[in-house]
């Protein structure tokens, strides 16, 4: 590619969206690169009947044996694990979740937009473990006020420290008797339940948010189907001076130039990428001289299910849409005001009522099975967990020795374990979940504390950290390299801690911080 842009951003998700939105209304002439297609909603999307589909539904056997999320109703949209491989030590099973499209993971996110607090920017304050961020939820509130407009959040002020209230479209829909209940018993306890805070809209994502008015601005070049191979380096000056990528379908090379690279491609494609990206200045990968590129991976665990049970007022058909229907989400109470013995940190519990619980539920077979789950269909109710996972160095991500992706891109190998925190932390949800349930007169028919796969949350972060000190870190609070200046990281490979909540709408404000502090930084010549 023969011009050099001022600005070149790899991915096109919640990070990648971001920079281009702030840096190309601000007057930077960006080139984006994205590994995947432009998705037409108009014209690729189809309504299907299951026995249309070649497999019924179930999708093709070994296709995508990780995401649990897809089916063969959307299987184009998830990264194809036969063209993309990756690996782990037996054992140590993780799913890396992926979206090879324009929009990123915002094609299918479920829009839960919480804000992160200064238990979680300044941990090792509250608890001595692990590292602060190099920058304080001050920092960053004046981003999620602007944010949350755009994406039109919805949600309920509670005036918590632990979940800051933000500016919302308010949410004052009446809840179902069974919600409210629980609610109740929540309350008598201590502790907070409230509404989701979730980006309204039918998609609300990068591609119908952010990527338009960046493209209305005429300072954005869009380039789909752009798989990026490494970033490259001017060797006189070790700044980075544009990237490497191949044609998807043609896998033809090309190298773009740029002045700025951003990459946002989500946090273990970044880090993978910057591994990769080796030469004789950055012999280990670009920007790790701390060698702490690709450690401290860690994620939100989820426990599904961890408490099931029924209403028993709504059985044999008699639970309406005033009785069930609807849910909420308890706010993390543990380790706030109150120090637990077995563990730190705390989590927060996902619940939603009125659907019928399955067979596996009951020790029944037979009629005797089929009469109980007539009699409680529509009755059920729901507990899952979400915990935070402790950033710990050994839970890391290399470049594998020999395996290849299609392109011929070296792949990562993957080792993350959760560790006997998260397993107290699980247990513990596990019995106070059970507890509120039967103190709001609910029967509790199963629970259990066994955590999905390390990265099934699609919530993989880290990796590529913040840090005020460049011997433990990859990046400042900037976003923005230690040892490269003009190479920025601004997606969730940059969090040093996550707590409990949903990444995404802080993803979306350090980008959006970034972005500005890059427009104002070329202003002043200092890149």
């Amino acid at each position: 590619m023969k011009e050099t842009y001022d600005v070149l951003i790899i991915g096109s998700g919640a990070a990648g969206g971001m920079a281009a939105w702030a840096l190309a209304r601000g007057g930077a002439k960006c080139l984006m690169l994205d590994a995947g297609p432009l998705v037409d909603y108009d014209k690729q999307r189809v309504m299907k009947a299951v026995y249309d589909l070649p497999y019924r539904g179930f999708g093709q056997p070994g296709r995508f044996p990780h995401v649990v999320q897809a089916s063969e109703f959307d299987a184009n949209l998830w990264a194809d694990e036969k063209q993309n491989p990756y690996s782990y030590s037996p054992g140590e099973q993780y799913n890396w979740v992926r979206i090879r499209a324009i929009g990123g993971k915002t094609l299918r996110w479920g829009r839960q937009s919480w804000r992160l607090s200064d238990y979680e920017f300044k941990c090792k304050d509250h608890d001595g473990h692990g590292e602060n961020w190099p920058v304080s939820y001050s920092d960053l509130a004046p981003f999620y006020d602007r944010i949350e407009p755009m994406f039109k959040v919805s949600g309920r002020s509670e005036g918590l420290p632990q979940l800051p209230d933000g500016i919302y479209l308010n949410d004052d829909s009446r809840d179902s008797t069974c919600v409210q209940r629980f609610s109740d018993a929540c309350k008598k306890r201590g502790i907070t339940a409230t509404k989701m805070r979730r980006a309204t809209g039918t998609l609300a994502a990068s591609s119908n948010i952010l990527l338009p008015e960046a493209l209305e601005s005429g300072n954005l070049t869009l380039t789909p189907n752009a798989v990026v191979r490494e970033i490259t380096v001017d060797p006189k000056t070790g700044l980075a001076n544009g990237a490497i990528f191949l044609d998807r379908r043609s896998k033809r090379v090309y190298h773009a130039k740029a002045g700025i690279v951003i990459v946002g491609a989500s946090t273990l494609e970044s880090t993978r990428l910057m591994l990769n990206s080796k030469s004789r200045l950055f012999p280990n990968g670009i920007a790790n001289s701390s060698g702490t590129l690709g450690r401290y991976l860690f994620d939100q665990f989820y426990v599904k299910g961890s408490v099931i049970a029924t209403v028993p007022e709504a059985r044999g058909g008699k639970g309406g849409r005033g009785l069930m229907g609807g849910g909420g989400y308890v706010v993390r109470f543990r380790n706030v005001k109150e120090k637990q013995k077995n563990f730190i940190r705390g989590y927060a519990l996902d619940f939603g009522s009125g659907f019928s619980p399955a067979a596996r539920y009951f020790p029944l077979y037979g009629e005797a099975l089929l009469n109980e789950m007539n009699e409680t269909a529509g009755s059920g109710f729901s507990i899952t967990t979400m915990g935070e996972a402790l950033p710990l160095y050994e839970n890391h991500v290399r470049i594998h020795p020999t395996l290849k992706d299609e392109w011929g891109i070296p792949v990562l190998h993957i080792s993350q374990k959760y560790s006997a925190n998260e397993h107290a932390m699980a247990k513990d949800a596990m019995e106070v979940g059970a507890q509120l349930c039967q103190d709001a007169g609910f029967q509790v028919i199963a629970q259990h504390s066994q955590m999905a796969p390390p990265g099934e949350s699609i919530h993989e972060l880290g990796t590529c950290r913040m840090g005020a000190n460049p011997k433990t870190s990859v990046l400042n609070g900037w976003n923005q390299c230690h040892d490269v200046k003009n190479l920025f990281v601004v997606d969730g490979s940059s969090f040093t801690c996550g707590g409990v909540q949903n990444p995404t709408l802080t993803i979306l404000a350090l980008s959006l911080r970034a972005g500005e502090y890059i427009l104002e930084q070329r202003k002043k010549g200092n890149l």
